[in-house]
């Protein structure tokens, strides 16, 4: 029986070769699409995930309640997790360590050699008994103690030595924010880090060092992140309560604990006022949303088809009937009919996912590929039984539902129900596309938002670079002399990275009229004069820091937002008090974007300095950027031998921000027009059908006088009714979806009426153009050859 079935399926194909082919393409375009969607989510899905006791490793968070409402971080005192330890049973270890971002561009070298620009990173001892990050040498208890010990990456390791047997080597590592070359001996070296854990680094430092250097082992102060591995059986939930108040017996009643899984904190990092609102899991949403739409939209198109050309196999139907055959084996037949195509469309979606995968993942900036493990050929035969049954279960309810002696007389009828049915099937379908349509083009016109706004900064012919050797206790010479390079334009100093990298403090600030119950979050920074110039920020009031009035020393500028929040309606002149000193406010500059505009512009204050400054900007002439990175590049050999010049652009930092964002703005265009191709696929195919059933109405239309135009546009009329329909229900849902992202920005575009009804008119051209080729067809058909079709 399976044999005979197979046999049918193999006849029917071959006899409707037009419907199969679109059948195919449809479903391999809708397969294929979902199963790279399949591997990103997945990839998504798995990050973080593979330490060992992931289900028992938390990351202590902080809401902190500030005048402006609660803001949360991941920030904590360094004394954190050794208080919990002690103090809380549940608590089985804690683990301390700084932000990757810290010493993100730290040189390691040996000896009098250039070195590697490398990723580093603090961590408390315990650090690989919590992570999984497993040690090729070295003594997992002893590698990280000791404040001349470092633990380094098997690439660090081949880099520096060309081998791992590295155990006991001296190596040097530096960074700006550590001044003085760190000699520390090789006590360890880990496998690298895995493509899915969201934290790369070349090193670790024991978190001694960090101490030793800094003053975070204080209640006041916070920066490094604390991890903690509950012991098992400990309810998470609980413990958060049970910690929520812990910061207050330490003298900071306004700052509140819970704790989040570890593994969460790369998909779901975005909270507002406190609470969780998502992060990267809105991405993962919305291309799984994506992904089952155009299946979703592949399985009508075989609906569709199968149901229009049911009048060419109810002899079929009848026939089986009248011979004995149940509708549940013809129910069955039919299923297997689509199972069959689909497993076929599996096959060359396989290939096609093989094809497009290096290009795709240069898209979406991932590794990913396909390994046919359990869970991946588990998931494999779920979407394809999946499309296959729902595909298949329509069609296979109508066709076995044909009354036995209609079906022989070939008199069987288009009820208003199964035509309805059939219409509703391309609104639903024509729904969809015009959803994503609209998306995109909103997606990329924020993006585009985005990338151009003026960010209250001038970007553009901007380098900067980390300042090293004898340029780190020179800043001030080093300014004044690259300012005669040809070519520069302003030179200035700065205590960090530019965009995103601004300290955080919240302290007993004071001002004219200042409440002190107040808790006031400020961004800090230090820079040098030239600073403000050289980024073309504007002043809104008074003078940025300049050698010309002598020491700036005790001056600061603020932006316009923090004016708003101190309430100051004069502030130049006015004293800023914290950490017991005054300050004179000298300007006030322009509302700045220094963090992406997810972020609205938060209060800020500069202090002046011309020493411990670690970054460099320099702005160059327009038009002479090679010639001028020429010049700078030969001056900094000079000022610092031994030293390699490794600068980076601030506009390309800028463009960073939104990578992911551009990534999805992409692939979603892509995803899109995929979309509106399947849904063409199957209005084509279903026009090639009315045609054909409507000839003989054709050839004595014609007889009758009818000219092609007129028939061109009856033909079209049918299809145009459910494509209006699909544009009138879809453009209010896609004003719902893509104004709840938009939100997702501090800054954003407003919605125009012509975003909807461009991408409506464009849905309703594709499928006018799609239907004329058949109709057009169909009208210079001979009205003799037409009143001879069956």
């Amino acid at each position: 029986m399976f044999q005979h079935h197979l046999l049918l399926i193999y006849r029917n194909f071959k006899r409707y070769k037009s419907s199969f082919l679109i059948n195919l393409l449809g479903l391999t375009g809708g397969l294929c699409c979902t199963l790279l969607i399949y591997l990103w989510v997945m990839d998504e899905m798995r990050m973080d995930k593979f330490h060992a006791y992931n289900d028992q490793l938390f990351q202590v968070m902080e809401n902190e309640k500030t005048a402006g409402g609660i803001n949360t971080r991941d920030a904590t005192s360094g004394l954190l997790g050794e208080s919990l330890t002690k103090d809380m049973p549940e608590v089985e270890a804690a683990v301390t360590t700084s932000p990757t971002y810290w010493l993100a561009e730290s040189k390691v070298r040996i000896g009098d050699n250039p070195g590697v620009t490398s990723v580093g990173k603090f961590a408390g001892k315990d650090f690989f008994k919590l992570f999984s990050y497993p040690l090729v040498v070295g003594n997992v208890a002893e590698v990280l103690t000791g404040v001349n010990n470092v633990v380094i990456s098997e690439s660090l390791a081949k880099k520096l030595f060309n081998s791992t047997d590295v155990l006991g080597k001296e190596i040097i590592w530096s960074n700006a924010e550590i001044k003085s070359d760190k000699h520390v001996l090789i006590s360890g070296v880990f496998k690298d880090t895995p493509n899915n854990s969201s934290d790369h680094f070349d090193f670790l430092v024991p978190l001694e060092v960090l101490f030793k250097e800094s003053n975070f082992l204080k209640w006041g102060n916070l920066g490094p992140n604390t991890f903690l591995l509950l012991k098992k059986g400990t309810d998470p939930v609980r413990f958060s309560a049970k910690i929520e108040d812990f910061m207050a017996k330490k003298d900071q009643p306004h700052r509140r604990l819970f704790i989040r899984p570890a593994s969460d904190g790369y998909l779901y990092g975005k909270y507002e006022n406190g609470v969780l609102t998502g992060g990267r899991i809105d991405y993962v949403k919305l291309f799984s949303l994506i992904a089952v739409f155009i299946l979703v939209i592949a399985c009508i198109n075989f609906m569709n088809l199968s149901t229009a050309k049911a009048s060419r196999r109810m002899k079929e139907v009848g026939i089986k009937k009248v011979m004995g055959a149940s509708r549940k084996s013809l129910i069955f037949q039919y299923l297997s009919e689509s199972v069959m195509l689909t497993l076929l469309s599996l096959f060359l979606s396989l290939l096609c996912v093989e094809l497009f995968l290096p290009q795709f993942n240069v898209i979406a900036g991932k590794t990913l590929s396909l390994h046919f493990d359990l869970k991946m050929v588990g998931a494999l035969l779920a979407i394809t039984l999946f499309t296959g049954l729902f595909s298949g279960s329509y069609p296979a309810l109508y066709l076995s539902g044909f009354n036995p002696a209609a079906a022989l007389k070939g008199k069987l009828g288009t009820t208003m129900a199964e035509l309805w049915t059939r219409k509703g099937l391309v609104v639903f379908q024509f729904t969809l596309s015009v959803i994503l349509m609209v998306s995109v083009f909103v997606i990329y016109r924020q993006i585009e938002f985005v990338q151009t706004k003026n960010p209250g900064y001038k970007k553009d012919n901007v380098v900067y670079f980390q300042a090293e050797g004898r340029l780190q206790n020179n800043m001030a010479s080093f300014l004044t002399e690259v300012r005669k390079v040809p070519g520069v334009v302003k030179a200035g100093g700065m205590d960090r990275n530019f965009l995103g990298d601004l300290s955080t403090t919240t302290g007993e600030f004071r001002w004219e009229g200042s409440n002190p119950k107040d808790v006031i979050k400020f961004q800090k920074g230090s820079i040098s004069a030239d600073m403000v110039e050289t980024l073309g920020m504007k002043m809104a009031a008074g003078r940025s820091f300049s050698d010309q009035y002598g020491s700036d020393s005790a001056k600061v500028l603020v932006n316009e937002a923090a004016i708003k929040v101190m309430g100051l309606k004069d502030p130049v002149g006015k004293i800023f008090g914290i950490w017991g000193q005054d300050y004179q406010i000298i300007g006030v500059i322009k509302d700045f974007n220094y963090e992406s505009l997810h972020q609205e512009v938060k209060p800020l204050f500069f202090r002046f300095s011309d020493k411990n400054l670690n970054r460099v900007m320099i702005k160059m002439k327009a038009g002479t950027e090679k010639e001028t990175i020429s010049g700078i590049l030969e001056f900094y050999k000079k000022f610092n031998p031994g030293y390699i010049l490794n600068y980076r652009f601030l506009d390309q930092d800028f463009q960073d921000q939104y990578v992911a964002e551009t990534r999805v703005a992409v692939l979603s265009r892509y995803f899109s027009a995929l979309a509106v191709i399947i849904s063409c696929l199957g209005l084509f195919g279903l026009a090639t059908f009315t045609a054909e059933r409507r000839l003989k109405e054709i050839g004595i239309r014609k007889v009758l006088g009818a000219s092609e135009g007129s028939i061109i546009m009856i033909l079209s009329k049918d299809f145009t009714k459910p494509v209006i329909a699909a544009i009138l229900i879809a453009l209010p849902v896609s004003y719902i979806m893509t104004q709840y992202w938009l939100n997702t920005f501090a800054y954003r575009i407003e919605l125009q009426l012509w975003y909807f009804v461009g991408a409506g008119l464009l849905a309703l051209l594709i499928s006018w153009l799609t239907v004329a080729i058949q109709a057009v067809k169909a009208a210079t058909v001979s009205p003799i050859q037409c009143l001879k079709a069956d």
